[in-house]
């Protein structure tokens, strides 16, 4: 296994790292090499301990898992824990995903939006182009501003994969290359505790 661990905002610790090896090496058992494994440990508001876990497996899928407590030896138990129940659930379908090698990966921009409210000229503004835009848009003075911009991979997947991928990693949503079409997807887990799936067109 290649393990690796960063400290943010704390100071570098060998038995936090041993640690944090100790508990992630317990994945061994469940599958074969090559896994890769970085775990992300720091400290937040000075009293808050989280942990991050970021595994990949020899065929591609990635495992995720992230706790806070007031300590980090309970972060990293909780969050080992979790992954483990995660593994365990999909244990054999794990094992039995094949990595693809018929369809390339497929880079994928994901940016994230934050809303402010306009004030002043910068609203008058922002009315006035919103007016123009749409009439009942007039009274629109919300503005955006990009967050940041991550460079995610579409993997091929089929839809069953996609959506055991999407629980491994805990994301709202997951984007794929669809292994049956090879069109983008995305997967995502509804409020009702299903899942969707959005589609994109096929181009003509």
């Amino acid at each position: 296994m290649q393990f690796s661990i960063t400290f943010r905002h704390m100071e570098a610790s060998e038995a936090v790292r041993e640690y944090a090896r100790e508990k992630v090496d317990k994945i061994k058992k469940y599958f074969p090499d090559p896994i890769m494994a970085h775990v992300v440990v720091s400290t937040e508001r000075g009293y808050q301990h989280a942990a991050d876990v970021n595994i990949q497996l020899h065929n591609g899928l990635l495992i995720k898992g992230h706790e806070v407590t007031e300590d980090m030896y309970s972060s990293i138990d909780l969050v080992m824990a979790k992954i483990e129940r995660q593994v365990r659930r999909y244990k054999e379908r794990i094992r039995s995903h094949k990595a693809r090698a018929d369809l390339s990966d497929i880079p994928i921009a994901h940016t994230i939006f934050a809303s402010e409210r306009a004030s002043g000229a910068t609203a008058e503004a922002a009315t006035a182009v919103s007016a123009a835009a749409s009439p009942t848009a007039a009274a629109a003075d919300v503005l955006h501003h990009v967050v940041r911009t991550e460079q995610v991979v579409a993997r091929p997947l089929g839809v069953e994969q996609a959506i055991m991928q999407l629980n491994l990693v805990g994301d709202p949503f997951l984007i794929f290359r669809n292994d049956a079409t090879g069109h983008v997807n995305i997967v995502y887990k509804r409020k009702d505790g299903a899942y969707g799936l959005i589609e994109t067109p096929q181009p003509h």
